[in-house]
């Protein structure tokens, strides 16, 4: 009966000791808003499509908020947060996290496997332009929302064609600006049609493309004609040299780990 009792205790323990890990693994979260800048749907909401995303992908996409940087770098404190959160698919890690600071206004992206070869310097820089005015206006559910539609779009580009980089960015959004200038444009162009049929209908003298047709019949008699060339200029100027390059910047975290990304202020 004892050894029976024993038994059954022991198998409990292994049970426990093997479901351990799996609860660890399952509770990290892709979504960590420490600075409370979401209302509870909308953190339901967001780390949906964070998990959708980053299981289509094969890559974690996380987003990180907090009151303070504890006397770190933005660079350094994302970083450390993929680091030593367990981030990462792989043996390479691939990732990328987003932090937000309300400290100082401060966001980071850090980038970690794949993901540096996915988004570029350039690529990153076109993407906090579509994020980071909603991060000032304070929408931060719709700049977290972007952000992560925008992963989705460079990593599928990344894995289909080539990545988003120098020369090779998305095409801008069709924006209302853009329909007030083609209709001033029109404007403009009906405006000059008018103008040009109303000074077709003066009677004023015309330019003469030759000097001849100024001068009255039989009033002057010319001998000898010819065509002097007087003197040429030519200006040379050296072609600016691109000196971007493209490709991602790489940096070493305090782990060890390479990382690219780079961040800013909003």
């Amino acid at each position: 009966m004892k050894r029976k009792l024993l038994s059954l205790l022991f198998a409990v323990v292994i049970c426990f000791s093997t479901a351990i890990p799996v609860c660890a693994e399952e509770s990290l979260s892709r979504l960590e808003d420490n600075a409370d800048l979401l209302t509870d749907s909308e953190e339901t909401s967001l780390l949906s499509q964070l998990d959708n995303i980053s299981e289509k992908q094969e890559m974690d996409i996380v987003v990180v908020t907090t009151d303070s940087l504890e006397g770190y770098t933005a660079q350094d404190y994302a970083d450390d947060f993929f680091d030593y959160g367990g981030y990462g698919v792989g043996d390479n890690n691939d990732g990328l996290l987003l932090l937000v600071s309300i400290e100082d206004n401060d966001w980071h992206i850090s980038t970690s496997g794949y993901a540096i070869t996915a988004f570029t310097d350039a690529g990153r820089e076109y993407m906090s332009e579509q994020f980071v005015p909603y991060l000032s206006d304070g929408e931060y559910y719709k700049a977290f929302s972007t952000y992560a539609d925008l992963c989705d779009q460079f990593i599928t580009q990344a894995k289909t064609d080539e990545p988003y980089d120098v020369g090779n960015l998305p095409k801008e959004p069709f924006k209302i600006w853009f329909n007030v200038l083609i209709a001033l444009g029109i404007g403009f162009v009906f405006a000059i049609i008018v103008v040009l049929y109303m000074k077709s209908k003066l009677k004023s003298v015309r330019f003469q493309p030759a000097a001849s047709s100024y001068v009255r019949n039989g009033s002057m008699n010319i001998t000898q004609s010819g065509d002097f060339f007087l003197y040429s200029h030519l200006d040379r100027r050296e072609r600016p040299k691109d000196n971007d390059s493209g490709g991602s910047s790489t940096h070493t975290s305090s782990s060890g780990s390479t990382h690219g990304g780079g961040g800013g202020k909003f």
